[in-house]
């Protein structure tokens, strides 16, 4: 695989006061590359200025203020110049069958991981076309691939990245804008430990497909075999290459989910060919 690289790079990267947006800004950094990250407090701005002062820049911002984000990303501009590279990592999970979520949490959660996501990209857009290039990488999840009881709205917010960036793909190709979808499996975040969120309710009617989740969450934080800084490192290079994937799984976890994921896909065509194919009209 052949990589590019031209320096320094300027990326916009949203949550990076920790997990996987601060590891990747800290591997963006080590690399010699502008980092302007979005934090959700004016406390955080300086510890990130200060990772690398000169290149490594934060910006205040919630990414569900569609009339805030437009701004930040101007004030991205002026203080590095332009931006090459936009990861839209800012995001949690939200557990508890699809029963026991409310409506105000899944709507928030879509805010944030969906509309979130669309609002900085509608922001960037007309500066990456302006220049002809650029680069989008997306955060899905394993989460994105396959559908886990227990998780149906987070899914389906992730699912939503995996269509979204899918077609973005073919609808920025020719403007020479690239579009790379991470999906992550398991990785040593706070995203099952702090920032994981669960349903109000608890049915007992869940208890052996949600409740099996609820107790294997209970011990995961901290157990994940994934290193996060590997992620990071994994994702720049990705970036750099001449023909960088549309989607990257991280993690042996991530990569036997997509394989079965896609063996399973084939085995339910294969059953139902004939039924799926009967549906023309006859002439």
């Amino acid at each position: 695989m052949t990589e590019t690289k031209t320096h320094p790079a300027v990326w916009f990267i949203t949550g990076v006061s920790s997990g996987f947006g601060r590891s990747l800004a800290q591997a963006v950094l080590a690399g010699g590359d502008k980092v302007v990250g979005t934090v959700r407090n004016d406390a955080q701005i300086t510890p990130f200025d200060n990772l690398a002062p000169g290149r490594a820049h934060g910006v205040l911002l919630d990414v569900t203020d569609a009339a805030a984000v437009p701004r930040a990303v101007a004030q991205a501009i002026e203080r590095a110049g332009a931006i090459d590279v936009l990861v839209n990592n800012a995001g949690y999970g939200l557990f508890g069958a699809l029963e026991e979520v409310s409506d105000a949490q899944a709507r928030q959660l879509f805010d944030t991981n969906v509309f979130g996501t669309v609002n900085v990209i509608r922001a960037v857009l007309p500066h990456f076309r302006e220049r002809n290039r650029g680069h989008i990488v997306n955060f899905s999840s394993v989460a994105g691939v396959i559908g886990i009881a227990g998780c149906s709205f987070y899914c389906a917010s992730k699912h939503a990245i995996e269509g979204l960036s899918e077609s973005l793909a073919q609808e920025l190709s020719p403007f020479g804008i690239r579009v790379t979808v991470v999906e992550p499996g398991g990785f040593r975040t706070n995203f099952a430990g702090g920032s994981l969120k669960w349903s109000e309710v608890e049915s007992p009617v869940y208890t052996e497909t949600v409740g099996k989740m609820r107790r294997y969450m209970s011990s995961y934080h901290g157990t994940q075999t994934g290193d996060p800084a590997k992620a990071a490192d994994a994702i720049v290079r990705a970036v750099s290459a001449d023909v960088p994937p549309l989607r990257l799984p991280l993690g042996p976890d991530a990569v036997d989910v997509v394989r079965k994921k896609l063996s399973s896909v084939q085995e339910n065509l294969e059953a139902w060919l004939d039924v799926s194919s009967s549906t023309s009209f006859d002439h």
